[in-house]
């Protein structure tokens, strides 16, 4: 048995019906020329081959007695390959936003605990001619860089499929679940070497207090009380709620290329371009809604706690919290601002890293911590209660070259992520081969009309990209060209806000690479 970590266990502890703790990808594929198989059994056999290069594939959840203790992952013996892997035809015409819908529909629902926590989707249908595979894994298995490692043993670089040895066999043991004994005192002896693990981490904890509560000044040499940004409350708009288990979902690309030619423009990072494209998305959407807050949007930004070339499947991730400079009207006055909040919460990151602990004790902390998430979400104190941060803003590297899954290309590879309570919207970005793919994930009762937003965030890129342009030391290759519309005959979208413009603009996620 392998034991959960007090970070893996907590997306399983704070997961309720209304706000599901998995993450997910949609990719679509290019079909080899001549392809006049079947697809989905392609996938089937394919997968079916690659099981044992991740222990995701294989293991299950064994549930501690009186759930006193975080679960532990055991072997599934009986894995049933066409529970986890299903097939579905779109209905006519097969358009990007059908694609987004189904997504959204598929994204809704909670993963089966008593089984190994992952499902793929083989979407035919489109009207492209192209095929799409939704997948979905539990955040308790693995983070945004985990996923990318999942990723490659389970896809190719070339559209011939490598050649993978088969597992050695493995002795049945025929135990659907361990003995509650055997259960019992596993979790003792873990609480054990996590109280252990704890007080040995104590000096360091405290090290990163001081540092985070009394920052050095660099003037005086002195040290201050200054209360952390984390504690400093964000303004409250119409995205900050509780949320029902109901998904929407968008998604567009980006040239990398040009992004990262703004960044240069600028001199800021990849990620301070990622988050002012956000702002300025977010504070055009939001104004549709009469709302202006005085006070800056927060985004909370997730930060990878991994060495260098660690690629174990669970989550070593913190967060800092950006101001996202939306009182401030200047796309490229806002960027600055941006990378100012941005290098001063890395800077704090970086001095406390190394203590901020990804497995910790959790005697008692299941029930407790699912009681007071049903209580949270069920009270609707999000409706109340001012958030700590509006939104979600993740960016994850991933590979810049073409990957295949079972000989299928992958022309784009969009990322599908978790909204909570308070924070009905998630923005993953992950690069692929040249491009920036933004996921919206969103509750939708709180965002009906997400690709709207999505269309904004095309539109502040080009924005951004010309004021910067515009600048005496910029160079005008910045400016974003116009991205062509998808190669499909797609259906007027309609609006969840009546007399909003339509934008041309923005690569869409089943258009052909």
């Amino acid at each position: 048995m392998d034991h959960l970590s007090g970070m893996d266990a907590s997306f399983l502890h704070m997961e309720t019906p209304e706000m599901p703790m998995h993450v997910g990808s949609l990719m679509v594929l290019d079909l080899p020329a001549g392809h006049g198989g079947d697809f989905y059994e392609d996938v089937k056999h394919h997968v079916s081959q690659r099981l044992h290069l991740a222990s995701v594939f294989q293991r299950k959840l064994a549930l501690m007695p009186f759930e006193l203790a975080n679960p532990v992952w055991v072997d599934d013996e009986d894995l049933d390959i066409d529970h986890h892997i299903r097939h579905i035809i779109m209905p006519r015409p097969g358009t990007p936003d059908q694609l987004e819908r189904l997504v959204a529909r598929l994204h809704s629902p909670l993963l089966d605990r008593s089984r190994p926590l992952w499902e793929l989707v083989v979407i035919e249908g489109l009207a492209s001619g192209q095929v799409a595979v939704y997948a979905k894994v539990h955040h308790a298995a693995i983070d945004g860089q985990a996923g990318v490692a999942l990723a490659t043993a389970l896809l190719d670089t070339a559209a011939t499929p490598r050649i993978i040895k088969p597992p050695r066999p493995r002795r049945r043991t025929n135990r659907y679940q361990l003995g509650v004994a055997e259960l019992a005192g596993a979790a003792l002896s873990n609480t054990v070497r996590q109280y252990v693990k704890l007080v040995k981490t104590l000096p360091s904890v405290a090290r990163a207090a001081r540092t985070v509560l009394l920052p050095l000044n660099e003037e005086t040499g002195k040290r201050k009380f200054t209360l952390p940004r984390s504690l400093r409350l964000a303004p409250r708009t119409p995205i900050n709620v509780a949320i029902t288990n109901q998904r929407s979902f968008a998604t567009r690309s980006l040239p990398l290329d040009e992004l990262k030619q703004m960044a240069k423009a600028s001199d800021t990072s990849l990620n301070d371009v990622v988050l002012a494209i956000c702002a300025g998305a977010l504070r055009r959407y939001l104004a549709e809604y009469n709302c202006k807050p005085t006070k800056p949007l927060v985004a909370g930004v997730p930060v990878s706690l991994r060495e260098k070339d660690n690629t174990d499947l669970n989550n070593q991730v913190s967060f800092i919290l950006v101001g996202l400079a939306t009182e401030i009207s200047d796309p490229v006055e806002r960027l600055m601002a941006i990378h100012a909040s941005a290098s001063a919460g890395k800077k704090v990151s970086g001095e406390v890293k190394g203590a901020i602990p990804t497995d910790f004790p959790s005697f008692g902390a299941p029930w407790l911590m699912s009681g007071l998430a049903s209580l949270y979400g069920r009270s609707r104190l999000a409706d109340r209660v001012p958030p700590i941060a509006n939104v979600i803003v993740s960016n994850v590297p991933g590979p810049q070259f073409p990957l295949y899954l079972a000989g299928a290309r992958i022309a784009t590879y969009a990322p599908v992520s978790i909204p909570s309570h308070g924070m009905a919207l998630n923005i993953t970005v992950q690069s692929y081969n040249g491009t920036l793919e933004f996921g919206l994930t969103a509750c939708r009762r709180a965002l009906p009309d997400i690709a709207d937003l999505a269309d904004y965030l095309m539109e502040a890129a080009q924005d951004l990209g010309r004021r910067l342009a515009q600048r005496p030391a910029a160079a005008p290759a910045v400016v974003l060209a116009e991205l062509p519309a998808p190669p499909v005959a797609t259906a007027p979208r309609k609006s969840g806000s009546k007399g909003r413009s339509k934008s041309p603009v923005g690569a869409r996620q089943a258009a052909a690479a």
